[in-house]
């Protein structure tokens, strides 16, 4: 019985820090690695086809979950790793460990149908060797034999444990090559400086990817500042609401622009950071010591990648910049507009204010023009009634009678029609 309820989430969680463990290799001995993109079938496809390695050789395919997988094969040993956007393989063999290196490979014995149907595209492909510490030293003349001597950067690493070289360069069957003596390197030491040297070149070119992006995007952004830069200039010269409108609309379109770019850059700018930075790491954990007349790789790196890294970062910098400055000028101007349409409508409202002003004075007017005409129509017929009253036998003066009612008839009109407009008024 557990002594306690468990979190379903204990055990993963526990387990990921063991996840992808370093091989244990030792001298003599080779490998090949490969990282390769995925294609339009995906992570799926690229699992596919490790599957059907392992068929082909008999062997226990990887559970449908996992991340890494090894497995030995006839004639080559194989350790598989899932990443985020690609997948790694290292095919590793024993290795002649006095004769000349890279005479032959690792790969050679993986099947060259299944390599030649690998789904994606293969971005890194790096032949290893590591020899052992009863070899000959190297000689100057035996490493430009296999490495370009212009290139070739190389460092006792791990406390001189071992002495690494590689010239980062593709030679003539599209492989680069790195070369590890080794001098007291235990097996799994060795795997974890093997693994430590692929990574740093592998995770170099997925930060590099972002190289060509910021490349076929900073034309357009520079073009968008100078364009900006020009509207700002104009912003204080233009007249009229239909200028403005215009202009802000040529903001607003700019934006969109400045945000598709974005889209369509963040991403890959944000994974180059993150790669770049997994590539410092690498190289200091090889805690490198300068072998004479050579430049270390972290040398090598801050000549070669930082530069390309730190233009990456200044066209994603460049386009936050504009970003900002965009808003900061449709702001402006929006602002304008508004103070615009405000004095437009404070003229308006002005204008239906005088507009009001005059319809009450007409209104009174007409008032009095309605008193005068209703109280003649009433003194009038006062009049018909005096006359009607006299011709009966009254003892009446009809005009004195009309007379007599001009006053009260005019004054109860005018207080009538008061009352009634007050009344209208107050609903």
């Amino acid at each position: 019985m557990p002594l306690f309820s468990e979190d379903q989430r204990r055990r993963p969680l526990s387990n990921e820090v063991h996840a992808r463990p370093f091989a244990s290799v030792t001298a003599p001995m080779r490998a090949s690695h490969l990282a390769v993109l995925w294609g339009g079938g995906g992570a799926e496809a690229d699992f596919r086809h490790l599957q059907e390695l392992c068929r082909r050789h008999g062997a226990p395919p990887p559970p449908a979950d996992a991340t890494h997988f090894a497995a030995d094969f006839p004639g080559f040993a194989l350790k598989w790793e899932r990443h985020s956007e690609f997948s790694t393989y290292i095919f590793m063999g024993p290795a002649d460990g006095g004769g000349e290196p890279f005479a032959s490979q690792a790969i050679a014995n993986v099947p060259s149908d299944w390599l030649g149907a690998l789904p994606g595209s293969v971005l890194v492909a790096v032949h290893f060797e590591l020899r052992p510490a009863v070899a000959a030293p190297l000689s100057a003349e035996a490493l430009a034999r296999v490495l370009m001597p212009d290139t070739t950067a190389g460092s006792a690493i791990s406390g001189g444990a071992a002495t690494a070289w590689t010239d980062f360069h593709l030679h003539g069957d599209g492989f680069g090559r790195i070369l590890v003596q080794d001098v007291r390197l235990g097996p799994r030491q060795a795997g974890r400086l093997m693994q430590r040297l692929m990574e740093i070149e592998t995770y170099r070119m997925m930060a590099l990817l972002a190289l060509p992006v910021a490349r076929a995007h900073a034309p357009r952004i520079d073009a968008i500042g100078d364009e900006l830069a020009r509207l700002t200039q104009n912003l204080s010269s233009i007249a009229g609401l239909e200028d403005e409108r215009r202009l802000l609309d040529r903001l607003v379109a700019l934006a969109a622009e400045a945000e598709r770019i974005a889209a369509a850059t963040t991403y890959r700018f944000g994974a180059g950071r993150a790669y770049y930075t997994l590539v410092q790491r690498r190289i200091e954990e090889l805690r490198e010591e300068r072998l004479e007349g050579l430049q270390t790789i972290g040398e090598f790196m801050d000549r070669r990648l930082a530069p390309a890294m730190r233009t990456c970062a200044s066209v994603g910098e460049r386009l936050e910049t504009i970003a900002a400055r965009l808003a900061r000028v449709t702001a402006l101007l929006r602002a304008r507009v508004e103070v615009a349409l405000e004095a437009q409508n404070r003229d308006l409202l002005a204008s239906m204010d005088r507009r009001a002003r005059l319809q009450l004075r007409l209104q009174q007017t007409v008032e009095g023009l309605s008193v005068a005409a209703i109280s003649y129509y009433v003194v009038g017929l006062v009049a018909y009634a005096a006359k009607g009253l006299k011709a009966a036998g009254a003892p009446l003066d009809a005009d004195l009678v009309a007379a007599l009612a001009v006053l009260p008839v005019v004054a109860v009109v005018w207080a009538g029609i008061r009352r009634l407009r007050r009344h209208m008024t107050r609903d």
